[in-house]
């Protein structure tokens, strides 16, 4: 997410490198363009190697990655009536591993918090009326077992028994269709 800093850090580079060769009597730095253009491509490869190693190693051994991009039916799915995406369905009781954040509000407090609601984002979607957030943008979570959270605003990486109930599609926002028995925490 943050790669667009370095790229850009490149680009004035490299602009900053063909003023001063167009313009030699006029400008200085070249060595502090070059400079620049060597850090950040030394950024850049670090964060997206540093990004890459943390996605091959984050999810444990026996769970399976979901993310709430892939809770969500497809059109053809939705016009079909198929709230649910087959993939989604089929891992119904079984370990999955997850990334969220902690909905403000959903806990009754602040430190050591074993019951919430997992939402997507911390800003976008999901933090202002409940009725605007749709079924598949949330999951319940229930921290059975390890390690507790605390409300940080910080991404958690959640992994447990994930459970679905379709029957509350029909009865409104306030009965999540997704739930996690977590057991699995890192903050």
């Amino acid at each position: 997410m943050v790669a667009p800093i370095p790229i850009a850090g490149m680009v004035f580079a490299l602009r900053a490198m063909a003023t001063i060769r167009q313009f030699p009597e006029q400008f200085t730095g070249l060595w502090l363009a070059r400079g620049g253009l060597v850090l950040s491509f030394v950024f850049l490869m670090s964060g997206l190697g540093y990004a890459g190693y943390i996605y091959a190693t984050e999810v444990p051994d026996g769970y399976e990655r979901i993310s709430f991009n892939t809770m969500k039916p497809d059109e053809i799915q939705e016009r079909g009536g198929m709230a649910i995406p087959p993939e989604i369905a089929a891992l119904n009781g079984k370990k999955v591993f997850i990334k969220g954040y902690i909905r403000p509000g959903s806990a009754p407090v602040r430190n050591n918090i074993d019951r919430f609601l997992l939402v997507r984002d911390n800003n976008q979607c999901c933090f202002g009326d409940l009725s605007k957030v749709k079924y598949y943008d949330q999951m319940i979570v229930e921290i059975t077992k390890g390690k507790r959270v605390d409300d940080d605003l910080r991404i958690l990486r959640m992994g447990g028994v994930l459970e679905i109930h379709p029957e509350n599609l029909a009865r409104g926002v306030g009965y999540p269709v997704f739930s996690l028995k977590a057991d699995y925490a890192v903050q």
